[in-house]
């Protein structure tokens, strides 16, 4: 069973669905739900009862994709949708474990600088989201800081801190940051050019009609 992807059909005809009611954007909203339970458990120092609090909400990106993929569940809310919220989940937990010392600092401005600028180019060039795919270098990107930070969390806990849990949570941390910034370029890159793209189909036609007047 793949697990990037997991429940893709092959050579299978999937509906793109309209509506917001659908079982995966219900479990993506729970997702966000989630992000204030987290911070709130972090800030009372109820670490392990975050720790799995966390652990549900980073598995809840997994299972959101599996069930619109193997059941056919896709919709345009949830193309916008989902990425928002790993964004959302993404940048609050790892400013949350940074500003409790859990993380370093490293980890908060690797996610949220990239974000911030694609956040400015993408508004600037659609006025919304934008119509471009989450590449799997993006997706390798989400589960190895959806991976890393509940592992951080776990290993600032009693006896784990002199274990190897704080070794591969920091490998996989500069893992995922690292992938962040190169996927972050990839996708400012990509913007662009389906921008001008865009303006290019957009200006086809009036020079059709000039042409044909």
């Amino acid at each position: 069973m793949r697990l990037i992807g997991a429940g893709t059909q092959d050579g299978f005809e999937y509906t793109m669905r309209e509506t917001f009611w659908t079982a995966p954007n219900i479990v993506t909203v729970l997702r966000a739900l989630l992000i204030p339970v987290f911070v709130w458990l972090v800030a009372q120092d109820q670490y392990m009862a975050a720790f799995w609090v966390l652990v549900v909400l980073s598995s809840t990106d997994w299972i959101d994709g599996y069930i619109a993929r193997r059941f056919d569940q896709m919709s345009t809310v949830g193309q916008w949708l989902d990425p928002l919220a790993d964004r959302l989940a993404l940048i609050t937990v790892s400013a949350t474990l940074a500003t409790f010392g859990i993380v370093p600092i490293w980890v908060v401005l690797a996610v949220v600088i990239p974000d911030l600028i694609l956040s400015v180019n993408t508004y600037l060039l659609f006025k919304g989201p934008p119509p471009l795919k989450v590449t799997l270098l993006g997706k390798l990107r989400t589960a190895c800081l959806l991976i890393g930070l509940p592992l951080a969390l776990l290993g600032s806990t009693g006896m784990l801190r002199e274990g190897l849990i704080p070794d591969i949570a920091f490998v996989l941390l500069a893992l995922g940051a690292a992938m962040h910034i190169i996927a972050s370029i990839d996708y400012f890159i990509k913007a662009r050019r389906e921008a001008a793209r865009l303006r290019g189909a957009q200006a086809r036609p009036d020079t059709e009609e000039d042409s044909t007047a």
